[in-house]
């Protein structure tokens, strides 16, 4: 019995720290907006260079010319 008094007390903490972990600070979404805009200007940068545009343009060429 004392096994699971012990198990109950160690969920009811849990549960207690998860009730105060409100969620993220004004500094966590500052940190996940810069990384955000980073990740979108390096996604950028790849998706216009030359090789990538020129084989969008292809796959998108191929798919118009497609039998139907």
């Amino acid at each position: 019995m004392a096994g699971r008094a012990k198990v109950c007390g160690w969920w009811r903490e849990r549960r207690a720290a998860a009730r105060r972990d409100a969620g993220m600070t004004t500094s966590e979404y500052a940190v996940g907006t810069i990384a955000a805009a980073g990740f979108a200007a390096v996604l950028y940068k790849i998706v216009t260079s030359g090789a990538v545009s020129a084989a969008l343009e292809s796959v998108i060429g191929k798919a118009l010319d497609a039998p139907f």
